[in-house]
C-alpha cells in the first residue's frame, strides 16, 4: 500500500477532530445507561472513511468547512450506526470490528432501543436544522440498505443469484452508503442538483469497488480483515463464486453448490469451493470488474476542476482497492 489512511486524512485533520467533538458532544445524553452505550459506541470508532469522503468532496465545492457539511456527516454516522446496531441483532453477531456488539452486552431489546434512538437522533438534528435535503439523502440511502440486505437473504435460501442481482446487492447493501456520503458532502457545500448527482454516482462506483475488494478478501491466504472463507460459510454467493459456476459443467456446478450448502463450517469442504473458484478464474474475473469500477469513478471525479481535494479523493479511492484489510 503506498500511502495510508492518516497520510490521506492529514489535509482535513482538524477538520475530522472537530467533528469527533461535535459528533461525541450530539450522542450525549441525561439517561445514565444510555449515556454509557453512547460513550461505547464513539470509541469503537473504525476508518472514519464515511466523514472523510463528506469533507473531501464538501471541499470540493467550498474551501471551509460549514455547519451544515458537520450535520451531514454526523447524520450520516448516526444512521448508519444505527443500522449496524440493528444489523448485530439482526445476525445475533457478538463482535464488531474487534469489540464486543452492544447487544453481546447489554442484550437485544436494550440494542433495538438504541439503534431507534440513534435513529431519532439523526432525524432529529436534520428536521431542527431543515437539512431537507440532507434528510432525504441519507433516509434514502438506508432505504437501499434495507432493500439490499432483503434481498440477499431471499437470494441466499436459494443460491441462485447471478451477476446482475448480486451488483444489485452490493449497489444498496454497501454502495448507497458511500453515494450518499458523496451526495451529502456536496449539497452540504451548495452544489448544484447536477453535481449532486455527479457526486452521488461517484460514491456509488467507489462503494461498489469498495465491496468487491471485500469479497476478495474471502478468499485470501490469511485470515486479513476478516476469517478466509466465512462468506461460504454463511452461503453468501459473491462475484468470484458466482463467475466460477457459470463457466462450469452441469456436474460440477451441482457439486460445488452441494458443498456450499451443506458445509456446516466445515474448513475442507470450505477449502474446495476456495480452490474451485481460484482454478475456474473467479478472482481474476472479479479483479478485473473491481478496476473498472475504479476506473469508472475516477473518470466521473476527473470531470471536476483539479484541486488538492479532488487528489485527496483520488487518493482515497485507490485506497478502497489497495487496502489489505
Amino acid at each position: 500500500m503506498s500511502i495510508s489512511l492518516n497520510e490521506i486524512q492529514a489535509p482535513i485533520a482538524s477538520e475530522m477532530q472537530q467533528f469527533e467533538k461535535k459528533f461525541r458532544a450530539s450522542m450525549k445524553t441525561r439517561v445514565l445507561l444510555l449515556d454509557r452505550i453512547m460513550s461505547y459506541i464513539v470509541k469503537r470508532k473504525g476508518k472514519q472513511m464515511r466523514p472523510m469522503f463528506v469533507f473531501f468532496m464538501a471541499k470540493l465545492f467550498q474551501e471551509s468547512i460549514t455547519d451544515a457539511t458537520y450535520r451531514g456527516a454526523a447524520l450520516i454516522e448516526l444512521l448508519h450506526t444505527a443500522t449496524l446496531v440493528h444489523d448485530d441483532v439482526v445476525d445475533d453477531a457478538n463482535y464488531r470490528r474487534g469489540f464486543f456488539s452492544v447487544n453481546a452486552l447489554w442484550k437485544n431489546k436494550i440494542a433495538v432501543l438504541v439503534g431507534d434512538y440513534l435513529l431519532s437522533k439523526g432525524l432529529l438534528l436534520s428536521l431542527q436544522n431543515d437539512d431537507y435535503d440532507l434528510l432525504k439523502i441519507v433516509s434514502n440511502a438506508v432505504k437501499e440498505m434495507s432493500e439490499g440486505e432483503l434481498l440477499q437473504i431471499e437470494k441466499a435460501r436459494r443460491l441462485d443469484i447471478t451477476e446482475d442481482v448480486y451488483f444489485d446487492i452490493i449497489r444498496q447493501k454497501t454502495a448507497s452508503l458511500i453515494a450518499s456520503c458523496c451526495a451529502v458532502g456536496a449539497a452540504s457545500a451548495g452544489a448544484c442538483k447536477e453535481d449532486v448527482e455527479k457526486a452521488r454516482l461517484f460514491g456509488e462506483k467507489v462503494g461498489i469497488a469498495f465491496q468487491i475488494k471485500d469479497d476478495l478478501f474471502d478468499y485470501g491466504t490469511a485470515e486479513i480483515g476478516k476469517p478466509v472463507g466465512i462468506d461460504i460459510k454463511e452461503k453468501k454467493m459473491t462475484l468470484p463464486l458466482i463467475h466460477a459456476l457459470r463457466e462450469s459443467d452441469w456436474m460440477t456446478k451441482r457439486r460445488v453448490i452441494y458443498n456450499v450448502k451443506n458445509n456446516n463450517g466445515d474448513n475442507k469442504r470450505v477449502q474446495k469451493v476456495i480452490n474451485f473458484v481460484k482454478e475456474s478464474g473467479g478472482i481474476e474475473y472479479t479483479i478485473q470488474a473491481m478496476n473498472r469500477y475504479h476506473a469508472e469513478a475516477l473518470a466521473i471525479l476527473h470531470t471536476f476542476p483539479d484541486t488538492p481535494s479532488r487528489r485527496s479523493l483520488e487518493q482515497l479511492i485507490a485506497y478502497t482497492i489497495e487496502r489489505e484489510k
